[in-house]
Formats: structure tokens, sequence, C-alpha cells
């Protein structure tokens, strides 16, 4: 897996970072490959953060989105990569990820990840 997809996030400057609102977005469109058996995957990523001091970019976020068209991961690794890539150069002060994915084989598969993580 290539370690600089998240240089293709950008941010913008929140001109709210006094107030918590949530944001939400939601990429209907993401593809990757599964590592077994080198098939697409399909499925839909839901982004619901709320900014500190940075937003982030739409076209950014698509374009790094689609940097994963070619990857062979597995659904869990994708939604962790996503999480510590979102955090990394966002820096929210809550993130929570949806990844929900296509029924293959019969099975359909959610994974959803919250930061902060809650210590308890």
């Amino acid at each position: 897996m290539t370690d600089n997809f998240r240089d293709t996030l950008e941010t913008f400057e929140n001109q709210y970072p006094n107030r918590d609102y949530l944001i939400e977005i939601e990429c209907p469109e993401f593809t990757s490959v599964c590592p077994k058996t080198g098939q697409p995957d399909f499925g839909t990523i839901i982004y619901s953060y709320v900014a500190d001091k940075k937003c982030v970019e739409l076209k950014s976020l698509k374009m790094y989105l689609q940097q994963f068209r070619n990857e062979g991961i597995f659904y869990e690794a994708i939604t962790n990569r996503l999480l510590d890539d979102f955090v990394a150069v966002v820096e929210p002060r809550q993130l929570t990820i949806r990844a929900v994915f296509t029924p293959r084989g019969g099975i359909s598969t959610e994974i959803t990840i919250y930061y902060p993580q809650d210590e308890s």
C-alpha cells in the first residue's frame, strides 16, 4: 500500500472554529480490490465529523478515495486507513467513518470506526 495517499488530502480554514457542528460527507462510489481474489469491491464511505481548525476540501477527498481503486486491501484495513489519514491531515474534534460494502457472495459488510476512540 502506498504511504503517500494522504498527501492528496487538502484542507481549508474552518470559519467557525468555536462552534461544534456536524459535517457529513457521503461517497457512494468507493472501489478497491479484494486482496484474495483480485475482484473489485464496491462500497459507500460516510464521513461524519466535527471540525476543529480545518475542514476537508471535497475534490481532494474524491481524488484521495480514487487512489484505492487498484489497491488490494481488506475492508477493515481500508476503514482504519481512511480514519488514520483523515485524522492526520484534518485534525477533527470528532470523526465517525462508516464503510458500507455491497454484498459479495451473499454477505454484506459494514464497518464503523470512531475518533477519538472511547477509552472505556
